[in-house]
């Protein structure tokens, strides 16, 4: 690996245009060229600061054509905004493909729990379904709920419920068939609302992907690469 300081100073940069384009999508739902540009423009430099082989760049640059087949996809079904693809791109060209993996797991729970929060703020209420409006907010609720559980597990590195814990709770626990009609219930109750709240939008609210991207973004640098930058460690 060639300097550790230069790439601490370029992960830096990096997490900061993430909180940058974290702020401006949240202002105006919008990411600017000029950023995601600069982001993709200075991955060779990373490239150069973390040893890179000619391999491992062909790599990086073959995930963000691929990144950008499948997000052009989903910009052109209306799915995702044109700065969330750009952004999405720039960040393929910095992190390893396994990395990106995870980031794309992060994005995709944050991202989902803040549509799924708007959009329940956004039902279009009408008369004689006031059980169905309920059902959508429970499951709405229980959706983003679970999110939060597995986003803490994934942050923290902790289960979600522990070998003790789940030891400490089973004499209380009821009998088998009654857990698992709970959970078919509660599974039944989130698919139904969510589809509900879908279907009653008052309009299409465009939603800040671009802050569930940073925030994956920054936490990938934060428990992928900086524990990285070690003598005699590599970036795998």
């Amino acid at each position: 690996m060639q300097g550790g300081i230069f790439s601490y100073a370029l992960l830096a940069v990096l997490a900061t245009g993430l909180m940058v384009a974290a702020y401006t999508d949240l202002q105006r739902r919008q990411i600017d060229n000029w950023l995601t540009g600069a982001i993709a423009l200075a991955s060779p430099l990373f490239w150069y600061a973390t040893g890179l082989t000619l391999t491992e760049i062909g790599y990086q640059v073959g995930l963000a054509i691929a990144v950008l087949g499948v997000t052009a996809v989903l910009f052109a079904l209306r799915q995702m905004g044109g700065g969330d693809v750009k952004l999405l791109v720039a960040l393929a060209l910095w992190i390893a493909p396994l990395p990106f993996m995870k980031l794309l797991v992060m994005m995709g729970l944050v991202g989902g729990a803040a549509s799924i929060a708007t959009a329940a703020f956004n039902v279009q209420r009408r008369d004689g379904e006031q059980v169905r409006d309920a059902i959508g907010t429970a499951g709405s609720i229980i959706w983003v709920f679970l999110s939060a559980l597995v986003i803490f597990s994934i942050l923290t590195g902790k289960p979600m419920l522990s070998a003790s814990a789940l030891g400490g709770i089973a004499p209380y626990l009821p009998q088998t068939w009654i857990i698992v009609a709970g959970l078919v219930a509660l599974a039944a109750i989130t698919i139904f609302g969510i589809m509900h709240v879908v279907r009653r939008q008052k309009s299409r609210l465009p939603i800040p992907y671009g802050v569930a991207i940073s925030i994956a973004g920054i936490w990938v640098i934060a428990n992928q690469y900086l524990p990285v930058f070690q003598p005699g460690n590599s970036i795998g």
